[in-house]
């Protein structure tokens, strides 16, 4: 009720998108019955979903059925021994048989994001590429950001795994026939269906074009993902505030949105977030 009822007051204030994220938002008691209550509310136009997949391939139907518009699957290695290091779950193949299921149903657009970590060979990065080349997924690398535990592993820069990836499939061309809700820049390779993408935040700074907001689980809208910067909600909504109250206190919060990031000086910035990313919403 509490996430409804934001949902309303911003949808009142010019929201149209939407995106569920987590954390694991497929493990959220009543997700779907959320998503199809989030689509009645006017002036909502799309809604979106960030999960690890694992239990994509039971409730894909339920989603559909929900209203939703588009799934993204968190994934960063194909190979089961890395997913396992990286996840501490066994739950690889479950994953990708989901994906696949997804991507034969097609009810849903369907990306996968990836970020990668240190040698994109190791990794697997041509590996999961593949999942694009004969089916409809996109497939985006995200530049690792410093925040939480993303400081401690290796920066891989979009202009670095751009050029190992042309080495390997040829040039890659950009084109604008993916319809996405943020900066992702699309690019199509030879024999490929689904489209390469790049979410590059620390050196394709896109600050200016940002209009995105963050509401944690614990009822805090964050204005920016690099800062601690927004307006704690819930304290607002226990207390019965009115529409025009809880209104007011979120107009505040976005006119102090902060221009843009300092990813490059995040350890000396004030106010810098210094939660994990599964925390935020990230």
């Amino acid at each position: 009720g509490e996430i409804l009822r934001i949902v309303s007051v911003l949808a009142g204030m010019g929201l149209k998108k939407v995106k569920i994220t987590g954390g694991e938002p497929l493990v959220r008691r009543g997700v779907t019955d959320l998503i199809a209550r989030i689509r009645q509310t006017p002036g909502i136009e799309n809604i979106t979903l960030t999960t690890n997949g694992v239990l994509l391939e039971e409730m894909y139907d339920s989603l559909a059925d929900a209203g939703l518009d588009a799934v993204t699957v968190s994934l960063d290695t194909l190979d089961p021994a890395r997913y396992r290091a990286i996840t501490r779950r066994d739950e690889a193949e479950r994953v990708i048989r989901g994906i696949r299921q997804a991507a034969l149903k097609n009810r849903i657009s369907l990306k996968i994001n990836c970020v990668p970590m240190g040698d994109p060979r190791e990794q697997g990065i041509l590996e999961l590429l593949q999942l694009a080349k004969s089916q409809p997924i996109h497939v985006r690398f995200i530049e690792m950001m410093p925040i939480g535990l993303g400081s401690q592993f290796p920066f891989i820069s979009e202009n670095e795994l751009k050029e190992f990836l042309e080495a390997h499939l040829g040039a890659l061309t950009p084109c604008s026939d993916v319809k996405g809700n943020g900066p992702c820049k699309y690019y199509a390779a030879e024999g490929f269906c689904g489209r390469v993408g790049f979410i590059s935040a620390v050196t394709h700074k896109f600050c200016s074009e940002c209009n995105r907001v963050r509401l944690t689980a614990e009822g805090f809208l964050k204005t920016c993902l690099q800062y601690d910067t927004g307006v704690e909600l819930k304290p607002l909504l226990a207390a019965g505030c009115s529409e025009e109250e809880l209104k007011a206190a979120i107009e505040k919060a976005l006119r102090a949105k902060p221009s843009g990031h300092d990813f490059g000086g995040c350890a000396r910035t004030a106010g810098a977030e210094r939660r994990g990313m599964s925390q935020i919403g990230g």
